[in-house]
């Protein structure tokens, strides 16, 4: 009786992608797991690792054998490459729309009143990028080239949409890898910055109170916007697609008349960017792909940018105070790099830490806008000398 059902079995189970269904899709479905399990237990950026980690797990489940393409690709992996949402989602990141419109809304929620307040802190934004270069460096060592190593470097600016769009420029196939460790990396800073931020300040140091800065004028708020996107078109305009949009985002939101447009930008259109965005990157997760030798370089290498830039930036903090009279607070250092507003808000709780009643997330947003226009800053030299359009 069983020798008779056998072959009816094992042709039902050939109908089905677990056949095809290898340890390298199991250890990536973990690891979607694990994405997940940090978005809600610890609350690390839920925003961004739920819709990737969830996207990974599908891209890794084998379709059967009649799905085109071949049996060992999934559904969702088919469906980015021939058609359809995920196609299009795909197609949105590829092709430079999406970051545009994230750095809109991220504009319409951003107060550049920090960085207005307190300009000295803009040198923090620009001390935090050394990750970047020594990542390109250690890249090219290991035998990438430079417009690879270039666009593996960027990662340490700690900003997707940069991120991405250097990447499709200079090295458009390591789109995946690179735009997956550069979204997880800025998800997991609460694990990577706070043993670096310790190890090189002292507890007297990350106990320093700062006081109060000015208050910035509405007329100051309504013309930084304005004066920022000339000068980046002016000067760089290899990245003047992303800070205009950026810059477009924050005039909707300080100046006053256009409330519709700034709620906009700011709730309902980024919401479903950020899905998009994603599910985009969530689907370039297969194992085939990912657990290749050059992904595992990028990875590490991501982790060495966001280490250096993290140390710099704290480094760069303790240099400035050697000639300040009135001290900074060297944990906003780290706050440097682009992650707005997660690099902040890591410092904030690692100086509350120290002293429950230092605030330091005003100011640590200083050095932390500031990034966003460092990274922009180094993405630009990079896509000049590289030679990129």
């Amino acid at each position: 009786m069983f020798e008779t059902l056998l072959p009816f079995f094992q042709a039902m189970l050939d109908q089905t992608g677990l056949v095809h269904f290898t340890f390298g899709n199991f250890v990536m479905c973990v690891l979607g797991c694990v994405m997940i399990y940090l978005a809600i237990t610890k609350h690390f950026e839920p925003l961004l690792l739920i819709g990737i980690g969830f996207s990974c797990i599908v891209a890794n489940i084998p379709g059967p054998p009649d799905v085109p393409g071949g049996p060992a690709v999934s559904a969702l992996l088919y469906v980015v490459k021939e058609g359809g949402l995920f196609h299009f989602a795909f197609e949105g990141v590829g092709k430079l729309i999406i970051p545009p419109l994230i750095f809109l809304g991220v504009g319409a929620m951003t107060d550049f009143g920090p960085m207005i307040a307190n300009p000295k802190l803009v040198l923090l934004g620009a001390g935090a990028h050394l990750g970047i270069f020594v990542a390109l460096i250690f890249a090219k060592m290991l035998g990438f080239t430079m417009n690879e190593a270039g666009a593996i470097g960027i990662i340490g600016g700690a900003d997707g949409p940069m991120a991405i769009f250097v990447t499709m420029k200079l090295a458009p196939h390591l789109l995946g890898p690179i735009s997956v460790a550069a979204y997880s990396y800025m998800a997991l800073m609460p694990l990577i910055q706070p043993p670096i931020m310790r190890l090189l300040t002292t507890k007297e140091e990350r106990q320093i109170g700062m006081a109060q800065s000015r208050k910035v004028s509405k007329l100051e708020k309504i013309a930084f916007p304005i004066v920022i996107a000339i000068v980046v078109n002016l000067f760089f305009p290899p990245v003047a697609p992303l800070i205009t949009m950026l810059m477009l985002g924050n005039l909707f939101k300080e100046c006053g008349v256009v409330d519709r447009l700034a709620k906009t930008a700011a709730g309902g259109l980024i919401n479903v960017i950020i899905m998009i965005l994603t599910v985009a990157i969530g689907s370039t997760m297969a194992a085939d792909k990912f657990l290749t030798v050059q992904t595992i370089q990028i990875v590490v290498l991501g982790l060495v940018a966001f280490a250096f830039g993290t140390a710099s930036g704290v480094v760069t903090a303790k240099i400035m105070n050697l000639f300040l009279k009135t001290k900074i607070n060297p944990l906003i250092g780290s706050a440097g790099i682009a992650s707005v507003p997660i690099a902040a808000r890591v410092s904030h709780i690692v100086a509350e830490q120290e002293n429950p009643n230092n605030l330091l997330i005003y100011h640590a947003m200083g050095p932390n806008l500031a990034g966003v226009f460092g990274t922009a800053i180094s993405g630009g030299i990079l896509l000049a000398l590289l030679g990129a359009a």
